[in-house]
């Protein structure tokens, strides 16, 4: 029995992950779209608080975590630039 399969049956799973997480973003955009910032604000919030504890409990490197929190500000800080240009 030969695996020669196994990177391809790999790589169609890699890409139905993919494809099924686009449908999730593309779900959660246009949930926010409808939805005012009151209601999806506090629930991405745990979800972004979750992501940071999981990767704290696994122990990630220190650089790995600062990088988590500065890209965490940049998100946040552009959020803050949008909202000020659209009002």
């Amino acid at each position: 029995m030969s695996d020669s399969n196994v990177p391809d049956s790999l790589d169609a799973k890699h890409e139905q992950n993919r494809q099924e997480r686009i449908e999730a973003v593309k779900r959660w955009v246009e949930y926010i779209k409808s939805e005012p910032p009151e209601k999806w604000g506090p629930q991405q919030n745990i979800v972004v608080n979750d992501q940071l504890e999981a990767a704290q409990s696994v122990q990630t490197s220190a650089a790995h975590q600062q990088h988590v929190k500065d890209v965490a500000k940049e998100i946040a800080e552009a959020r803050d630039d949008s909202e000020e240009s659209s009002e």
